[in-house]
């Protein structure tokens, strides 16, 4: 893409062409109805540069307002529904910490294989996904602790030699959980790999 067509699309630009159009609307607007006004004999300081940027400037800082107020109705209104959407995720994690119960690592995993022959592809995703966190903690490499989100799971695994099989299981966690992403017997399966790797370190 060149300089040229990115600032053509730059929020700057568009507000100067934005401000270009309202201004020939105004001279057009004010043309015309100068033009369907009798003749009438007009003070001398009308057409004087200095009031009509006057004009000018306290038109746009009008706009300006206007504009400020409309922006905080909306946010107003949605706001609501943005705080409504930060608790959901809020107790949906209160919620999934609570209700983990401390399990080794091989009762994680015969629960995962329980749920991959019934089908239960994302439930076993979850407990293959658990057996990983219990698998860190049991190394001492990242202490399991209840509040710690996938992302930053995903910075201190940077620190681990072979990081890629973790992202793997940390990013498809965080993809399942917040994105919709459903777990197919075909992503399961690379997971399943992913976690071999994991514990063939």
């Amino acid at each position: 893409m060149s300089d040229n067509s990115f600032q053509k699309d730059s929020l700057s630009w568009q507000l100067r062409q934005l401000q270009q159009k309202i201004s020939e609307w105004w001279e057009l607007q004010t043309t015309q109805t100068a033009a369907n006004l009798p003749e009438i004999d007009l003070p001398s300081w009308w057409d004087n540069p200095i009031i009509l940027t006057t004009a000018k400037t306290v038109a746009w800082l009008l706009f300006a307002c206007l504009l400020s107020w409309l922006t905080i109705k909306i946010l107003r209104i949605i706001n609501p529904y943005i705080y409504d959407l930060r608790n959901s995720i809020n107790s949906t994690t209160k919620t999934r910490e609570k209700s983990e119960p401390e399990l080794s690592i091989n009762s994680w995993l015969n629960q995962s294989q329980k749920f991959q022959q019934t089908g239960k592809y994302r439930e076993a995703f979850h407990c293959l996904y658990m057996a990983n966190l219990q698998r860190l903690n049991d190394r001492r490499n990242i202490p399991h602790q209840p509040s710690r989100t996938d992302g930053e799971y995903l910075e201190l695994i940077q620190n681990l030699s072979q990081p890629q099989p973790y992202q793997k299981l940390f990013m498809t966690h965080q993809q399942s959980l917040f994105g919709n992403l459903e777990v197919s017997a075909d992503l399961f399966q690379e997971c399943q790999k992913a976690y071999q790797e994991i514990k063939d370190e």
